[in-house]
């Protein structure tokens, strides 16, 4: 049995062998079939020496018989190799086991054809003929000649037996080859069945080896990028470990420091402890300082009057004549030019009194004092500051109003609105008044206390209530807006339809204002080009709650400015346009009038007030009662062609100063 090889080595060889063994099947060698040839040769020559045998009474010579072919008794081996190469090693085989069972024979002197039994030479010479009547030495003659014979016929027999002999063993031989050779045939053809499927495998072979390949290559690409990867991971790793051994450093640390921090945190509760029945005692004292403070500043309040009065004179604007010196003149106080100045002097010439000769008319002179006089050249910070404590007190729970007289042109809007652009100088009392409300509440809450406001902005133009706050489809429908009660039994007063806008910051009222200044009614007239022909009603519903303690406080803020107060005479021309101007006037100077009358009323403690003689005071009724706190701003011109409106408007000032309307009482719940 042969060792067992691969399948791709046995494939790979068998392709190898498949051309040989094609042309091997026809030369492969029989040398049955030459053996026989020969000995049909051999026989043929030995038949005539058998006939001449037969005749020798008769015949005188004797033919010898034809030479033998040579016997077949060994194989050249190079003819064996070459077999062996083409046929394979079965082949080779069974040409060996021929050649292996072959006898050898012994070599034979045979004579040439055509030769005789002639006694041999004697002396080199050729014997002479016997002569015809020596019959006995022709005997025996014929004698020795046919001893030979027998002899040669019997060594022929021999060699006959023996290539019968070999010629049987020949024919096995062969038999036995072509059974080999049919045999080896089938098998060339299964080899080379064989070697087509090994063809066709290693041609699948091959594309699997390519596809192996390219798998290979995508994989070696792979594992380099793993590789790869794996050197940044390492080197993460390393970088990880170290920063892993510095936090296991700094948590040791951080340890130590915990551990020494305990023991701190332990003294520290204590003292928390300790501060926390402090901050409680101080608590329950800071609330009743800040109780105590409220007191006082209402008190304080009250010494400087319930009803309080200030004077602004506005300076004189670029286009306007320069007034006369001493037209305008503002005393010093009682403590001299530093304290701030609380008295107005005016002079005018009186026209109705002048002489006959011609002579220059005699000076007038008024005097007038309220609770502070502000010059043309204060400015809106100024003001503020001497108010700021009054608009604090709406977060006490008193109610606060504020509102600017005078006539049109004297600069009311620029003092509670604020000048044009975003100049912070500019800005009037009602931004500067919420920003410090805010900002108080703000501090307030660290004490508990929690406030929230609620804004409206409404105007009363001709006795008819206008929301400034309207947009959209509700927008110029003020007739709609109504004074009502905000409930049953309730004296807190509501505008119906008009819009009630929440405001936590300063840029919510400035865009309220824009809104509103957008909205208000103007017009031109004789005294101004630019006049308000309306009052605008600014109120801040302001709600405070402290709830640890259970207290609530409520209280309006509200900041007025009202229409331009003068006579329907001084230089008004009467024009397709002017009636409507002269209606606007009528109902400005009654609500105005009916203003004056409410605080007479007030100041008298009489039993009638008429707020609803007027939509302005009906809807100030809860910020100009007794419980409220008033300040009222008489804002004059510098000119001395505005004199008669300014004596009016510092007149009507005067006697509200005179008023005491009583003690105010804080709204709380």
């Amino acid at each position: 049995m042969e060792s067992q090889r691969s399948p791709l080595l046995e494939v790979k060889g068998n392709i190898e062998l498949k051309r040989p063994l094609v042309k091997a099947s026809s030369r492969l060698p029989l040398p049955g079939s030459r053996l026989k040839r020969g000995l049909d040769r051999m026989e043929d020559a030995s038949e005539p020496e058998k006939k001449r045998t037969r005749g020798l009474g008769t015949a005188t010579k004797i033919a010898t018989s034809r030479p033998r072919a040579p016997p077949l008794t060994t194989v050249p081996q190079t003819t064996a190799q070459k077999v062996s190469k083409k046929t394979g090693p079965r082949c080779s085989t069974a040409i060996a086991t021929v050649v292996k069972n072959q006898k050898p024979v012994p070599a034979v002197a045979v004579q040439k054809p055509g030769s005789s039994a002639v006694p041999p030479m004697v002396g080199g010479k050729k014997p002479s003929k016997r002569p015809a009547w020596d019959l006995k030495g022709q005997l025996c003659d014929l004698n020795a000649e046919l001893k030979c014979c027998r002899e040669r016929t019997q060594t022929l027999d021999q060699e006959n037996q023996q290539l019968r002999d070999q010629l049987r063993d020949a024919q096995q031989q062969a038999k036995d080859l072509g059974i080999e050779r049919r045999t080896l045939e089938g098998e060339l053809a299964g080899v080379r069945v064989q070697a087509e499927q090994g063809q066709q495998e290693l041609k699948n072979l091959s594309a699997r080896v390519l596809e192996l390949e390219e798998r290979l290559g995508m994989q070696e690409g792979l594992v380099q990028e793993l590789q790869k990867e794996q050197l940044e991971l390492q080197e993460e790793r390393r970088q990880l470990t170290s920063q892993l051994e510095e936090q296991e450093r700094r948590l040791q640390a951080s340890e130590a420091a915990l551990s020494s921090s305990r023991a701190e945190v332990v003294s520290l509760q204590q003292e928390a402890a300790t501060q926390a029945a402090l901050l409680a005692e101080r608590g329950e004292r800071l609330h009743g300082l800040e109780m105590e403070r409220r007191r006082l500043h209402n008190q304080l309040q009250e010494l400087k009057g319930n009803i309080r009065v200030f004077c602004r004179v506005r300076p004189v604007l670029p286009g306007e004549p320069t007034p006369p010196s001493g037209f305008l003149l503002f005393p010093s106080g009682p403590g001299g030019p530093s304290d701030p100045p609380t008295r107005l002097s005016l002079s005018r010439t009186d026209e109705r009194r002048g002489t006959l000769s011609g002579a220059p008319a005699p000076i007038t002179r008024h005097d007038f004092s309220f609770d502070r006089v502000f010059p043309p050249g204060s400015g809106q910070d100024e003001v503020f500051e001497e108010i700021s404590m009054l608009v604090q007190s709406a977060l006490d729970g008193y109610p606060v109003c504020i509102f600017a007289y005078g006539q049109t042109g004297s600069g009311k809007t620029f003092t509670m609105e604020g000048g044009p652009g975003e100049d912070p100088q500019l800005e009037g009392l009602i931004p500067r008044a919420l920003r410090h409300l805010f900002s108080v509440a703000q501090e307030l809450s660290g004490q508990g206390w929690t406030y929230s406001f609620v804004a409206s902005y409404v105007e009363i133009y001709n006795e008819t209530v206008r929301d400034l706050l309207a947009t959209g489809t509700r927008k110029g429908q003020g007739g709609e807006c109504e004074i009502r009660r905000a409930g049953p039994g309730s004296e807190e007063l509501t505008v119906t339809n008009a819009r009630y806008v929440p405001v936590s910051c300063e840029k919510e009222v400035e865009a309220l204002l824009r809104l509103a200044h957008q909205n208000r009614a103007v017009a031109r007239t004789a005294q101004n080009e630019r006049s308000s022909r309306s009052h605008s009603v600014f109120q801040l519903q302001i709600s405070g709650e402290h709830s640890s303690r259970g207290l609530q406080c409520v209280a309006p803020l509200s900041l007025v400015d009202l229409a331009g107060s003068e006579r329907l005479d001084p230089g008004l021309a009467f024009g397709p346009g002017e009636r409507e101007r002269l209606r606007e006037t009528q109902a400005i100077n009654s609500s105005l009038s009916t203003l004056g009358l409410v605080i007479m009323a007030l100041s008298n403690k009489e039993s009638h007030v008429p707020y609803r003689n007027s939509k302005l005071t009906y809807l100030l009724q809860n910020s100009l009662g007794g419980s409220a706190k008033m300040l009222m701003f008489v804002n004059i011109s510098p000119l001395e062609e505005n004199v008669s409106e300014t004596l009016n408007s510092l007149r009507f000032a005067s006697k509200v100063n005179q008023c005491v309307i009583g003690t105010a009482q804080a709204s709380r719940k």
